[in-house]
């Protein structure tokens, strides 16, 4: 929020609108999250309220402060922590369906069906969509590449990781 904040003060509700269009087409914000983000911001000095004249306190608009524009760029300066995904779900499902004798093969096969539903539903939206759908499902679809990776990986070693489960 301050980042789109950072562009000029807005209303919360404006806030709402420019991150749905920005990054919330999967998960948009509620008006409630949007709100107590901002008192929280505002608590922390990170914006300030700038009141119209005659409005009453749902018309208050929101401006980033010289704390918060520092908050931003340290933000941005900082890379985000790659997920190695050491420990997933999935991987656990494996092994548990290893362990109790069910087919761990199975367990690889939904998955990579799930995974190429999901490949081709988010082709689609790349393909129909601006240049910001285009990046952020590029994004996802190379992840999903990677996991269908180790799905070809791990069902080619399948029995050798049955052997070491059960011993």
């Amino acid at each position: 929020m301050l980042g789109l904040l950072e562009s000029g003060p807005r209303h919360g509700y404006d806030l709402k609108r420019s991150y749905d269009e920005r990054f919330g087409h999967d998960r948009p914000l509620h008006y409630g999250q949007v709100y107590s983000t901002l008192a929280r911001l505002l608590k922390n000095g990170l914006v300030e309220v700038e009141s119209e004249p005659g409005a009453g306190p749902e018309r208050k608009k929101y401006a980033i402060t010289d704390a918060g524009v520092s908050d931003v760029a340290g933000w941005l300066a900082q890379p985000e922590k790659p997920e190695p995904y050491l420990q997933s779900a999935l991987y656990m499902k494996v092994v548990l369906a290893l362990l109790t004798g069910h087919d761990a093969t199975d367990v690889l096969d939904t998955q990579r069906a799930e995974h190429l539903r999901l490949m081709r539903e988010l082709t689609r939206r790349r393909d129909g969509g601006d240049l910001a759908d285009q990046l952020i499902c590029d994004h996802a679809l190379f992840h999903l590449e990677a996991d269908l990776r180790w799905l070809e990986v791990t069902a080619a070693r399948i029995q050798q990781l049955s052997a070491q489960v059960r011993a």
